[in-house]
């Protein structure tokens, strides 16, 4: 399926599938919605529950098939992550999605309506969060703001590009005068690539702890038919989960056959600091390097020949591509270059 893409002028849903972070930071929000405007030329609309702090699952899946059904809205962004979408979006109909298909922007707890909509057959883009993206400190990153065009505005192939400097080291929400204060950003180590094969097919896949969530709680994932033809994608939350939890889940996904069916992975820089646990640089390179490494060695037990590439400019930290979950993709090994549909 190709979603319809938008023009200037548009309208688009600001939605809290997950923590209503909206309601809790008013300014944030605010910052978001002016570089809706601003920097995309997009109208934001709100939602009854956007801002609704504690609203329930019914409330939110609501605003979702209200959003999609509305025709004058021609994409959705959640407004942030959070914790709880497993608990309600396994039970929201596909009908008014299959019927009104338009492009979601959100990642990490939204891996759950990602997935949902993957198995509707509608193509979706994990990342471009409001708060985390559009209301990003000081100015958005031109990486994020290119790829977010691509997806909004562009039909086509386009080559992935590698970001010269990351930042994962938060500014907190709770003062509002840090809104025009530039994070601090690193040098970025690049890619890393290990496997000799080219792997082509489309994208599944999301936030580690919420495919997790998805095994766990017997959520319907692609079966094991579909992931012959996936590339899939994984990266881990500011919960900066132990290198062990990270080969458990990566191991169910082994013993499901799933590891073993796949194209290829792709696995975003992982998030290595955090407000309550302050790693110096140091301990940030310990804490990738050892994920990097149990990645590869997990993956490796079930499938040999599959590219794999590490430290890609997706997930939890700065700046951010917005993956197509369902767009086709290809991993060229030998030129180590890689091309999704958009």
């Amino acid at each position: 399926m190709k979603l319809p893409k938008l023009n200037k002028g548009d309208k688009v849903a600001i939605l809290s599938p997950s923590f209503a972070a909206p309601g809790r930071w008013p300014h944030v929000y605010e910052l978001g919605l002016k570089r809706v405007k601003e920097v995309f030329g997009l109208e934001p609309v709100e939602f009854p529950a956007t801002k609704k702090l504690g609203a329930s699952g019914e409330e939110r899946a609501e605003d979702l098939i209200s959003a999609f059904e509305d025709k004058s809205i021609k994409a959705v962004i959640a407004s942030l992550g959070g914790d709880d979408q497993v608990t309600y979006i396994k039970n929201l109909p596909k009908e008014p999605f299959i019927n009104n298909p338009k492009p979601f922007f959100g990642y990490s707890d939204n891996t759950h309506f990602i997935n949902h909509l993957w198995l509707c057959g509608i193509p979706a883009y994990y990342g471009g969060s409001l708060f985390t993206e559009f209301a990003m400190q000081g100015h958005m990153d031109d990486l994020t703001i290119k790829y977010l065009k691509y997806a909004l505005f562009k039909n086509g192939e386009y080559k992935l590009d590698q970001s010269d400097k990351y930042n994962d080291i938060g500014l907190s929400w709770n003062d509002s005068s840090l809104l025009n204060k530039r994070r601090v950003y690193q040098e970025n180590e690049g890619w890393y690539w290990d496997g000799e094969k080219d792997g082509e097919g489309i994208l599944w896949g999301g936030c580690l702890e919420s495919i997790d969530e998805l095994l766990r709680h017997n959520v319907e994932i692609p079966s094991l038919e579909d992931f012959k033809n996936v590339i899939m994608y994984l990266e881990t939350s500011e919960e900066m989960p132990s290198h062990n939890y990270v080969a458990r889940v990566l191991r169910a996904l082994g013993e499901r056959g799933i590891l073993g069916n796949i194209q290829g992975l792709l696995v975003g820089r992982p998030k290595a600091w955090e407000f309550d646990k302050q790693n110096t640089d140091e301990q940030k390179d310990e804490y990738k390097r050892g994920q990097r490494e149990i990645v590869l060695e997990t993956v490796r037990k079930y499938n040999k020949n599959i590219p794999v590439v590490q430290n890609m400019d997706f997930g939890h930290t700065a700046p951010q591509i917005c993956l197509p979950s369902r767009g086709n993709t290809r991993v060229l090994s030998s030129g180590k270059k890689i091309y999704c549909e958009f």
